[in-house]
């Protein structure tokens, strides 16, 4: 079976949400990047053909890391604006630890990031602002106490009790929330 198929339209009302304010430094360069729509940025490159912009070489070639750092190392630049929704769907943690290096590079190049993330490797950047979204609502917290990281730290040092609960019989399938 072939598919034929344009993306469906999936703004989020964030926009309308967000007030930005001006400033005397304005950004040189900036990047909004989904992990769900980096296929059609990809498409959009060759298409465009500004492969040079991105490393020269198809993203489409590469692995689904490997043409994410391709982007983070070669379109990324001096006093830019980064908005990255979940970029760890691209990286393994050793990559993610790759994208931190770079990010830092670019923050001591006047370059500021947004990012939404899961990952606590991603979350661990130094100094950065954490927000934490929940149904009480949006909170700052330190890295220690978001959920993602609590979750994470219980599962490595003991992931038995975790899965058992997990797969118990008659469990209605939830994830136990913790």
């Amino acid at each position: 079976m072939n598919f034929n198929f344009a993306t469906r339209s999936s703004e989020s009302c964030l926009g309308s949400a967000l007030r930005l304010v001006r400033s005397t430094r304005r950004p040189r360069t900036g990047f909004f990047l989904r992990a769900e729509s980096f296929f059609n940025v990809a498409t959009a490159v060759e298409t465009l053909g500004v492969l040079d912009s991105y490393g020269g070489r198809s993203l489409h070639e590469q692995s689904h890391g490997e043409s994410f750092m391709a982007l983070a190392l070669h379109r990324f630049g001096p006093q830019g604006l980064y908005i990255l929704d979940e970029p760890e769907a691209a990286l393994s943690p050793l990559r993610q630890m790759s994208m931190l290096r770079r990010m830092h590079d670019l923050v001591r190049q006047g370059c500021q990031f947004l990012v939404a993330t899961h990952a606590p490797i991603v979350l661990s950047y130094p100094g950065a602002w954490i927000y934490e979204l929940d149904a009480s609502g949006l909170r700052r917290v330190s890295y220690d106490q978001t959920s993602t990281v609590q979750v994470t730290r219980d599962f490595l040092r003991e992931p038995g009790p975790m899965l058992e609960e997990l797969f118990a019989e008659g469990d209605d399938g939830d994830v136990p929330q913790r």
